[in-house]
């Protein structure tokens, strides 16, 4: 995403006149819809943006309204920049096979939510998926670096993911304590090669990670394939849009069925079945599982699953910020859903009739609609993928309009986006502090909108000011494929920190003057500091063969003092931030002298900070 904002100016110069051949420029909006919103240099913006990045596999953070980009985070990827997937500590969080390789070098995020105290974020954590390799990763919010990355077992396409608000078990926890995933593609149980021609033995798991941990808790055996994830404010239910409730395998086994379904996970009774041991497990594993399929789930009050009927292939469940709502929305229908968090819970105690019947509104909205998202005034913003329009629509009014009431005006404003808009996303709309300042609109498409580069188009992300009647759009900018979904957080939410604590890092070289290199037979560890503009070491020699670990500690308590470490035709690159340690481990199988130089800029002598490896012919 890039949401980057200019002011308009009224007296700007004339401009010259485009090529013949060029398109003509899209025409500006008047000035005062814009400059209001601009962030002129120096001053901070009031929100984050934490986005996903697709298959770059990474995590975004742009200031909101400016659109700067702040930062990129490695999560999935590598990236030489930071040594994400170089460095020995990074291998170990993504994860590595016997030899020290990486398992993965590439990823797919999609979903990036945060942790919650008392139904708002509290600035600890952001979660994302990888919908490639079926895993979930957490990121530090006080230094927007990932420090733990979980595979779920038995699962493929990890798409929709979010946490829970409060612990619905022990509602004396008021905060994260659980994140739930589900999984897009049906696969064999176990997928080991048996069974790969008998797709009644397929199937789709819910999982449970515990948030502190990342461990996985439970997962629940369900039909259809799962979307998005949302979760209710008293931490009580989880729940995922579902296409495919038909369990098919090929495309026209996908479409038979009328109706398709939001599934409902009781979470409690989920837990309970756990403790109780009503579980099975899968292949070599040890992770319970819980049948929530919809034939073992007949009866309400005993059920760990509801099934609430909704139209055909739904794409998107979010959450009211009252709580009092889950809204899905149709995709192959003109239509959102509005689902009664109290009927479902009802549903559960035995109170309801059919699960259908936890339907109070079912407006029709547009075409295509995929995700929507609130504001703090009851209205609710959909985005119309085939429409490529955004449609606000008032969420009351859409549940009397349901129940008869000829009179209810539903739809309150359309405002189109260029071209086919995905997800979008409100100002703290995931939380009950919904402030209805801004949404974002994810736009898929951008031909003809910016300047040509090839076949491959950039997207497109529209920034809209939504707090008066009229929805107005006050940038268009453009977002390297292929961003999916994003929360704004307000900045007082985040707290981040300057500097590392050095006795965090168990191998720091403490010393600034060290200057240690022992050796282990065919092993050698090299120990020294970085302080600008120097290393602790000018040189160090090596033997051809030597498997080399450097361990660097950058000893600087500067804000903003970072030193890189690059060596060279050895494919080393890494940074170290202010009193952070960071190692590589290597193989010197080339003979010769390699400069080892500072990458990142940090002293009027950044360019004679270096070292030199020597490594001695064999």
């Amino acid at each position: 995403m890039s949401l980057g904002l200019t002011a308009c100016k009224e007296n700007a110069p004339p401009k010259t006149e485009p090529a013949a051949s060029a398109p003509a420029p899209v025409a500006a909006a008047p000035a005062a819809s814009h400059g209001k919103f601009e962030v002129p240099p120096g001053q901070l913006d009031d929100y984050y943006s934490i986005s996903s990045g697709g298959h770059s596999g990474e995590v975004r953070i742009y200031g909101v309204p400016s659109g700067r980009e702040i930062k990129r985070i490695p999560v999935f990827n590598i990236d030489p920049m930071v040594g994400w997937g170089i460095t020995n500590e990074s291998k170990a969080i993504i994860g590595t096979k016997p030899d020290g390789s990486l398992k993965y070098k590439t990823g797919d995020t999609h979903h990036v939510h945060g942790s919650y105290t008392d139904g708002t974020y509290d600035g600890k954590y952001v979660w994302v998926n990888d919908k490639l390799h079926g895993r979930v990763a957490r990121i530090r919010c006080d230094t927007f670096e990932c420090d733990k990355i979980t595979e779920l077992p038995n699962i493929q396409g990890q798409h929709g993911l979010f946490t829970d608000k409060r612990d619905p078990v022990d509602q004396s926890i008021n905060h994260t304590t659980r994140v739930f995933a589900g999984a897009e593609f049906h696969i064999p149980l176990p997928n080991d090669g048996r069974d790969v021609n008998s797709p009644e033995k397929y199937g789709c798991l819910f999982t449970c990670l515990d948030a502190d941990s990342m461990e996985v808790k439970w997962q629940c055996h369900v039909d259809g394939n799962m979307d998005l994830v949302a979760t209710s404010y008293d931490g009580k239910l989880a729940a995922s849009n579902q296409y495919n409730t038909e369990n098919g395998v090929h495309y026209e086994d996908m479409m038979s069925a009328e109706r398709d379904a939001c599934v409902f996970f009781n979470i409690a009774r989920i837990e309970e079945a756990v403790k109780a041991g009503k579980f099975v497990t899968i292949g070599d594993l040890k992770v319970p599982v819980v049948d929530g399929r919809a034939k073992a789930n007949a009866d309400p009050k005993t059920a760990l699953t509801c099934y609430v009927p909704v139209p055909k292939n739904p794409h998107g469940v979010n959450v009211s910020p009252d709580g009092k709502y889950f809204v899905c929305s149709g995709k192959l229908s003109p239509t959102a859903t509005v689902i009664a968090t109290e009927l479902v819970e009802k549903w559960f105690d035995g109170e309801g009739k059919e699960p259908r019947d936890c339907v109070v509104g079912e407006p029709e909205i547009g075409l295509g609609p995929l995700h929507t998202a609130f504001d703090n005034k009851g209205n609710a913003y959909t985005t119309l993928f085939l429409d490529s329009m955004i449609v606000k629509w008032n969420v009351d009014a859409a549940i009397k309009s349901f129940a008869g009431d000829k009179n209810a005006k539903v739809v309150l404003d359309r405002i189109d986006v260029h071209y086919q808009p995905g997800h979008g996303y409100t100002s703290m709309g995931e939380t009950k502090e919904a402030d209805g300042r801004f949404f974002n609109s994810g736009n898929k498409f951008s031909k003809d909108r910016f300047l040509p580069v090839g076949p491959l188009h950039c997207e497109t992300e529209q920034l809209i000011d939504i707090t008066s009647d009229k929805m107005v759009l006050i940038s268009d900018h453009t977002a390297y494929p292929e961003p999916h979904d994003a929360i704004i957080v307000a900045r007082n939410k985040i707290k981040t920190r300057q500097i590392y604590d050095m006795d965090e890092f168990p191998h720091a070289v403490k010393d600034p003057k060290s200057q240690t290199i022992t050796r282990n037979g065919k092993k050698v560890t090299i120990q020294l500091a970085s302080q600008a503009p120097a290393y602790s070491m000018r040189e160090f020699t090596v033997k051809q063969g030597d498997e080399v670990t450097i361990i660097l500690t950058n000893h600087d308590k500067v804000e903003d003092l970072t030193h890189g470490f690059g060596i060279p035709k050895y494919d080393i690159c890494f940074i170290v931030n202010p009193q952070q340690t960071a190692s590589v481990t290597f193989k010197a199988d080339k003979p010769g002298v390699f400069w080892c130089y500072c990458t990142h800029f940090c002293h009027a002598l950044h360019l004679e900070m270096r070292s030199r490896l020597i490594v001695e012919k064999a």
